[in-house]
């Protein structure tokens, strides 16, 4: 079986394959690249992974005139850049001890120790610089079920590294069959795992949960984390009980993570999920315009679009409703209408009694859903 994925024939690709094999090593695409590419889903990195040491690597990039990067040299990593793209390029490794989180690893020869370390089977298929697949743990298999399964024993690749709980919920959102279901000893080893998420740094907890939240139908796997006590190790009070609702109610356009981690609820959110700035905002204002209780016109008027729509999904999913009809005219309207009040009408006052009286105008004026006239403020 091959690959023949378009980045198999990018002429940097082949510039950075060419220089690895110059010494006849052993050199192999690996990982979501290969994964992705027998799925036919595009992918944004190239991995590659390789018997010669990171000494190695960066001799013979040099030998061809690449750029190199030592972005992890001390693990077997180095990063070669040939015009604008990045290949991460590893030598193949064993490990030799874990903690949960880091482990300390040794360099190999052979491949299969190699594929062995890694977690799911689906990401240990390999190729060669042709596409030719070589698949030392048939991983093969399982891609083509769309199983995600741990590598051998799972407990095993759990306690080598806890984060591994929360990308097994991820893989199986994003590429499992949902017919299939969730992995059983996959889900047994991460229930009894559970108490590991507290070694996780809360920036890595946060970017899986916007990968399951962001995938197309996060609702069997949310449940499932809700039920064996994951989810609210990572969110307390969170539930999944709405979720599936929700995910019915999106239009495809709609999909927002955010509207969905307003549905799955749970206390304090923007710390236990460190998101950024804006994503706090976002998330604040969503649920300020639930409490508020305003309607769409209102909504889009005073936090935008986005928001409004958002609001409307996650009021209608958590109450087990629908959104409005005329959702979208409502927004249109908000977002067009124009408060009749400016300073020049209230002439008389000044400073901060002009922009309080403004303020308390345009509220009224917002809870009237725009029906007030200039004269009935004034």
């Amino acid at each position: 079986m091959k690959l023949t994925s378009d980045w198999l024939q990018n002429p940097d690709t082949i510039a950075v394959m060419k220089a690895l094999q110059a010494k006849n090593n052993q050199v192999f695409f690996v990982g979501g690249c290969v994964r992705n590419g027998l799925l036919g889903v595009s992918t944004a990195d190239i991995d590659i992974s390789t018997d010669a040491r990171p000494e190695q690597i960066i001799a013979l990039a040099k030998i061809a005139g690449l750029k190199f990067i030592p972005t992890g040299i001390d693990h077997g990593t180095v990063t070669v850049v040939v015009n604008s793209n990045s290949f991460e390029v590893t030598c193949f490794r064993k490990d030799i001890e874990t903690d949960g989180r880091h482990a300390v690893v040794a360099f190999a020869d052979d491949i299969y120790d190699d594929a062995k370390r890694r977690d799911f089977t689906m990401n240990a298929i390999y190729a060669l610089a042709d596409g030719t697949i070589v698949d030392p743990l048939n991983g093969l298999i399982d891609l083509k079920k769309r199983h995600v399964r741990f590598i051998e024993n799972a407990t095993n690749r759990i306690t080598e590294d806890y984060l591994r709980i929360l990308r097994f919920f991820r893989f199986t959102a994003q590429y499992g069959d949902p017919a299939l279901g969730i992995d059983a000893d996959g889900l047994a080893a991460c229930a009894a795992g559970v108490d590991g998420i507290s070694l996780l740094p809360k920036e890595r907890i946060g970017n899986e949960m916007r990968k399951i939240l962001g995938s197309k139908n996060p609702s069997l796997v949310l449940a499932a984390m809700d039920i064996s006590g994951i989810l609210a190790k990572i969110l307390t009070g969170a539930s999944a009980k709405y979720m599936a609702i929700l995910v019915h109610l999106e239009q495809a356009d709609q999909i927002n993570w955010l509207t969905r981690l307003v549905v799955l609820g749970g206390s304090n959110q923007t710390a236990a999920l460190r998101l950024t700035n804006a994503e706090a905002r976002e998330l604040r204002h969503t649920l300020k315009a639930i409490e508020l209780g305003y309607k769409p016109t209102a909504i889009a008027f005073e936090f935008g679009k986005n928001i409004a729509i958002s609001t409307s999904l996650a009021l209608a999913a958590l109450t087990e409703t629908k959104p409005p009809i005329n959702l979208e005219a409502q927004i249109t309207q908000g977002t067009s209408a124009i408060f009749p009040i400016t300073a020049k009408d209230l002439g008389g006052l000044h400073g901060k009694q002009l922009g309080e009286t403004l303020k308390k105008l345009q509220k009224l004026w917002v809870a009237s859903d725009f029906t007030l006239k200039k004269q009935d403020l004034l």
